[in-house]
């Protein structure tokens, strides 16, 4: 192609110079044209062998590298046919190493296939003995048995009857001594643990107790003072009451007024009010409520800081305003005779001893501990449990969810999610049956006797039942005559499961059997 182009070249310079040549004839040039005319030829002439030389080293080229691209095509090609070759000579090798295997595999299988039909035929012929064996064993046991029961004259199924009789009974007994022995050693490792517990917490903290009751004592220096409480026509001790929301009763009692509400908070203010009224000596209506105002907000100051102080004391930090105060409400609030808000710390403290003592987080124990009561101070009345009103509150200004579990389930009103709920359940307990800590209702009290009496009494053999140290001991006397030693222990067990199961009662309840065999003779 290049050597085209050169032609072409040379045979347009060509027509050029004869273009040129016809040009400078017809128009007569001079010499000097003739001249130009021959250096245009030469030119021309120059120019189209450099043309042809140029051409044929671009074709030298050309052809240089095509022989070159041709070596390395062959080169690249001989390399693909090498690794192919290669590769089925690999396959080839595998193939035949998986032909001798599978040669090996074979024969192998064929030896084995001989001896299990050698094993085969070795194992029918045991078998076959075996039969025969198992049938003359059979023959003669049955003309044993048959021999036996003419013998004694005693069937085999009676035989065998009494024999599972007597070994059931054998076994009840052994197996209730054995069941006894590990219930009474898991008992005792249980009772020591506890008791170790339970006696550290209760050494380490002590409280005041303070017995409150639905009526406050407001001591006068003389009666005319009743006279000026009362008002005429009893108008001031009705202001008094319309804005406390107390009863005043004034009555023959010496130098003192008795202030009767269920509330502890409005008692309070109450009194509060008439001392500020006594003192200040300005008693009316309208300084009444005026007084009566800033004693329930000075009242409402005080719950709040004794709430913070009691959180400081303890040591809980970030608890809701709303929590902050309820719990100052505890002050004004008691159960069963016993301050609430020293009942709560008690608990605190008793539950964050035992958490610590069983490795469990100390904070969230004193927190649950110090809440587990706060549904009992509520402003307005509600008809849920407090456990759960205060599981509520704990939810909604939110407290941790083992807190609101141990709240919730301090009475069993939910089920217990985490090992800090019944710790906070042991604490109450311990905190309200710890003698002189609460008050208890005489008859409850002898009705609950009278329950675990029946309980007892309630069990055949048993001739009497006594029920001491407050109800936490159960005496059980049985007939000797129906109720052997074996049964007593059992009896024991019965007597506890019931009491657990069908009534309530605070700690626990020791169940004792007493049996005893008396020989009774008269000397004459």
């Amino acid at each position: 192609m290049t050597t085209t182009i050169a032609i072409i070249i040379g045979l347009v310079c060509l027509g050029i110079g004869a273009l040129a040549g016809m040009y400078f004839s017809k128009s007569s040039m001079n010499s000097k044209a003739n001249i130009i005319l021959e250096d245009a030829k030469k030119n021309a002439d120059n120019l189209l062998e450099k043309a042809t030389a140029q051409a044929e080293t671009i074709k030298k080229e050309k052809n240089l590298q095509a022989k070159e691209k041709f070596l390395e095509l062959k080169s690249q090609h001989d390399a693909d046919i090498q690794a192919r070759e290669k590769k089925i000579q690999e396959i080839e090798k595998r193939t035949r190493d998986k032909e001798q295997k599978l040669n090996d595999e074979l024969s192998r299988t064929g030896k084995l296939e001989k001896d299990l039909e050698k094993q085969v035929a070795d194992y029918t012929k045991k078998q076959e003995i075996l039969e025969r064996k198992q049938q003359e064993l059979s023959t003669a046991t049955a003309q044993k048995v048959e021999m036996l029961e003419k013998i004694a004259n005693y069937s085999a199924e009676e035989a065998r009857a009494e024999l599972v009789e007597s070994l059931k009974a054998e076994a009840k007994t052994r197996a209730q001594a054995h069941v006894q022995s590990i219930m009474e050693e898991a008992q005792m490792n249980a009772k020591q643990e506890a008791r170790k517990i339970v006696i550290q917490t209760i050494q380490r903290i002590g409280t005041e107790q303070a017995i409150e009751n639905s009526v406050s004592v407001f001591n006068i220096e003389s009666d005319e003072v009743k006279g000026r409480i009362i008002g005429r026509e009893g108008r001031n001790i009705r202001a008094l009451e319309a804005a406390t929301g107390v009863e005043i009763i004034v009555d023959d009692t010496p130098e003192a007024i008795l202030i009767s509400c269920f509330d502890p908070v409005r008692r309070e203010i109450a009194r509060l009010s008439l001392h500020r009224l006594v003192t200040d000596g300005r008693i009316h209506p309208a300084r009444i409520e005026e007084v009566v105002e800033k004693t329930r907000k000075q009242i409402e100051e005080e719950i709040i800081e004794v709430g913070k102080r009691t959180i400081i004391d303890l040591g809980i930090h970030g608890l809701h305003p709303e929590l902050v105060r309820v719990v100052g409400r505890m002050k004004y609030r008691s159960s069963y005779g016993q301050n609430l808000l020293q009942h709560s710390r008690e608990v605190a403290n008793i539950a964050a001893t035992m958490a610590a003592e069983l490795g469990l987080n100390v904070k969230l124990a004193k927190r649950a501990g110090l809440l587990h009561d706060i549904g009992k101070v509520p402003e307005q009345e509600s008809e849920l449990p407090h456990a759960l009103l205060g599981m509520q509150w704990a939810e909604k200004y939110g407290e941790n969810p083992e807190v609101i579990n141990a709240i919730g389930a301090h009475h069993d009103e939910i089920e217990m999610t985490s090992l800090l709920s019944p710790i906070i359940q042991v604490a109450d307990a311990i905190s309200g049956a710890r003698p002189g800590a609460r008050r208890q209702v005489l008859e409850s009290y002898i009705q609950r006797l009278k329950d675990l009496e029946a309980a007892a009494l309630s069990f055949d053999g048993v001739s009497s039942a006594y029920a001491i140290q407050a109800g936490r001991e159960l005496r059980v006397m049985v007939e000797s005559g129906k109720v052997t030693d074996d049964r007593a222990a059992q009896l024991s067990y019965d007597i506890s499961e019931k009491i657990q199961n069908e009534m309530t009662y605070p700690g626990q309840v020791r169940v004792t059997v007493i049996r005893e065999t008396r020989a009774v003779n008269i000397a004459r």
